[in-house]
């Protein structure tokens, strides 16, 4: 640790100030997260060119969210390891890859590949997780959780902006080119990731120091303590609503008698939204229990879902939906992320989040995929609608037992002579 902390302070002593950090990471979490929401809006084109049905889309985005869940503990302890820009990089290379490839698909099977496992695992080297964690690492601690809440934001200013950019891309330069125009962008994380570089860990720490914890150990101390099971369980229900969302919302809107357009400027405005959403939930994980601040979010989203689909949906609706939901979108990976911090610390943050993250993306497949399924078998989203509001309700009472202190570890205590 020691060592890292003499590395990186001679370099965070020259250009790498905590500013540089934030701002070149929040890039990052814009241009990993903005493509990938926005591919909702290639269902319909994609579906029509090829006389798919909606499952054939919705499958391959669903392995895709499951790939990158999987990939995402493994790709975090490669980090908390090696470092984390060999990871951003390697990462944004088999991102734009995905979406290239996903371009020129013109099977199911070639689209889960590109668009599923290519591109899933592209996201998990590329996205605000890993950004996150090296935040963690990076910024003054008093600065932290404010940093999670503006790292999480610019993924959505990224959903918000890639949005709109996607309809224009498509219909300017039919959706081929577009996707091959966002693989190109997603390069642009490479020179970023220079800023977030983080030394190798040191495994030679002192005998009885805390950084001398094992990842066999660390992941069996987290999920033998209650409240990080619990957390893990309530961001089951976070992936499961935010995913089926984002891919099938478009499509719902049409079915209504929208336009294109209104789905995109509904991703788009649950996209601006959340930038207040993160910044504010990360500014309140200063000033109150995240406890409460989690069960609040997924309440508060199971209402916003009963209210929208009881009542008739027009672009406004639609708009002021998004716009609420933004408020509530990804504002619970602040609180999510400085608990794990706050109850194990630093040293395998992008481990223990990234199992954190498998269980959201694990709902976030049921989410995509039950959402094709279920609406090929019965012409309808309402199953998954009032699923993701029971899984909601669930989620606000699963956290509030969460005990938010450090975890005391057998090691700090003094050894009998």
């Amino acid at each position: 640790m020691s060592m890292q902390s003499s590395a990186d302070k001679s370099v965070l002593g020259t250009w790498r100030t905590p500013l540089v950090i934030l701002v070149c990471g929040c890039l990052i979490g814009a241009l990993g997260f903005g493509p990938r929401a926005a591919l909702g809006l290639f269902l319909t084109p994609m579906s029509s060119a090829f006389q798919w049905g909606r499952e054939v889309f919705a499958l391959a985005l669903a392995i895709q969210v499951i790939v990158w869940g999987t990939a995402q503990p493994f790709v975090g302890a490669i980090a908390d390891r090696f470092g984390t820009m060999r990871v951003l990089s390697a990462g944004a290379v088999l991102y734009c890859a995905g979406l290239l490839l996903m371009a020129y698909s013109t099977t199911p099977g070639m689209l889960n590949f590109s668009a599923g496992v290519l591109t899933g695992l592209g996201i998990a080297g590329s996205s605000f997780t890993v950004v996150i964690a090296a935040f963690s690492k990076l910024m003054p601690p008093h600065m932290r959780s404010l940093a999670f809440g503006a790292g999480t934001a610019a993924g959505s200013f990224g959903q918000f902006l890639f949005s709109p950019l996607a309809v224009a891309f498509i219909d300017h330069l039919g959706w081929q080119h577009a996707l091959v125009a966002f693989g190109i962008i997603t390069l642009l994380v490479i020179p970023c990731a220079l800023a977030l570089r983080t030394a190798p860990m040191d495994m030679k720490a002192k005998p009885g120091a805390v950084s001398q914890q094992s990842l066999l150990q660390a992941l069996a101390e987290a999920f033998g303590h209650r409240s990080y099971v619990l957390l893990v369980l309530g961001f089951f229900t976070c992936g499961f609503q935010l995913l089926f969302i984002t891919v099938h919302l478009p499509a719902y809107l049409v079915d209504r008698g929208l336009s294109a357009d209104a789905g995109a400027w509904t991703l788009g405005a649950i996209g601006l939204f959340n930038i207040i959403g993160s910044i504010t939930a990360g500014w309140l994980g200063d000033r109150m229990p995240k406890r409460y601040i989690l069960s609040i979010i997924y309440l508060a989203r199971s209402l916003a879902v009963i209210a929208f689909i009881s009542l008739p949906v027009t672009a406004v609706s639609a708009i002021v939906f998004g716009a609420v939901m933004g408020l509530l979108w990804l504002s619970t990976v602040p609180p999510t992320s400085a608990l794990v911090a706050l109850m194990f610390g630093t040293r395998w943050m992008a481990t223990l989040f990234g199992f954190a993250f498998f269980s959201h993306q694990v709902g976030g497949f049921l989410g995509v995929w039950l959402g094709g399924i279920l609406f090929e078998r019965t012409g309808s989203y309402n199953v998954v609608w009032w699923l993701s509001v029971l899984f909601g309700v669930l989620s606000a009472v699963i956290n509030l037992p969460i005990v938010e202190k450090p975890i005391v570890r057998a090691e700090a205590a003094p050894v009998a002579a």
